[in-house]
């Protein structure tokens, strides 16, 4: 019997799945089992960059091991179409403020440009009737990015 092996994506590929998107999976060590939380992303061509409140299992599990999986995916309502990518890496906070308020200022225009829910931004630890420029204007929010990306796993149906 033959196994029929779901493609690899090519590069451009992934990166235009990568772009396209802006929710993922990071899956993080975990104590008995891995912990999966959903996240906001922004992507700069070269780094995945997320916004993660400074509450939360996500930090503790970050400050004990910062080695993640980052799963993006697409498909169809009817899997006719599916995407995906795994990325294993490890996270990095982000330190320098020019650096930071960049970052900000895209999840920023992310939320403008995608049209998304006021209520997007009580993930991020803000009330759905305030501004999006809060992200920026405020300091609630850790900055992190993805770096050291040892794996990628890009699949696709076709």
């Amino acid at each position: 019997m033959n196994i029929l092996k779901i493609p690899r994506m090519e590069k451009d590929e992934y990166d235009r799945l990568i772009h396209d998107n802006y929710i993922c999976r990071i899956a993080f060590r975990g104590d008995s089992f891995p912990y999966i939380a959903p996240f906001l992303y922004s992507f700069d061509g070269k780094y995945l960059y997320f916004l993660p409140t400074r509450y939360g299992r996500k930090i503790d599990y970050f400050n004990q091991d910062p080695h993640v999986s980052v799963e993006i995916e697409y498909y169809a309502s009817d899997l006719s179409n599916y995407k995906f990518i795994s990325l294993r890496g490890t996270l990095e906070e982000v330190k320098d403020n020019v650096e930071k308020q960049r970052v900000r200022s895209d999840f920023v225009n992310l939320i403008r440009e995608r049209k998304l829910s006021p209520n997007v931004l009580v993930a991020l630890g803000y009330m759905a009737s305030d501004s999006p420029e809060i992200i920026i204007q405020e300091d609630r929010n850790m900055v992190w990015r993805l770096i050291d990306v040892k794996e990628i796993i890009a699949l696709k149906n076709a």
